[in-house]
């Protein structure tokens, strides 16, 4: 798959989860019903509307990625067949996406001397 390609895929992937709980969060049997605006307002955060602009979308991104480094990231660089400049490139990329306060508690969590080493190695450069 092309990178546009898989953007075109994530996005398409977004706004069907998004439609989904909106759907889900409007149906009858919701009491008491949830403001139209609220359920938009979620739809947004899940589609990742406004991500650096938005502090509850920036916010949820942040978990997003600290839950990766935290829980999966140790499986998914022994299982993905990944090379070492590739894993580097993935987590310069996550980084990126973090708010200063997400990195803050990234640095912070208890890693596995292995992610620390590649963090640093992302962060160099």
């Amino acid at each position: 798959m092309t990178r546009a390609g898989y953007l075109t895929w994530r996005g398409k992937l977004k706004s069907l989860a998004a439609s989904q709980v909106a759907d889900l969060l409007a149906s009858p049997g919701i009491e008491p019903a949830i403001p139209a605006d609220d359920i938009s307002r979620i739809a947004g955060l899940i589609r990742k509307e406004n991500l650096t602009t938005n502090e509850e979308t920036q916010v949820l991104e942040d978990v997003a990625c600290l839950v990766f480094l935290d829980d999966q990231f140790d499986e998914f660089e022994r299982s993905s067949g990944i090379d070492e400049e590739k894993m580097v490139n993935i987590l310069r990329k996550t980084w990126g996406k973090m708010s200063e306060k997400g990195r803050e508690l990234a640095l912070g969590m208890d890693l596995s001397d292995r992610a620390k080493t590649l963090i640093g190695k992302a962060l160099e450069s």
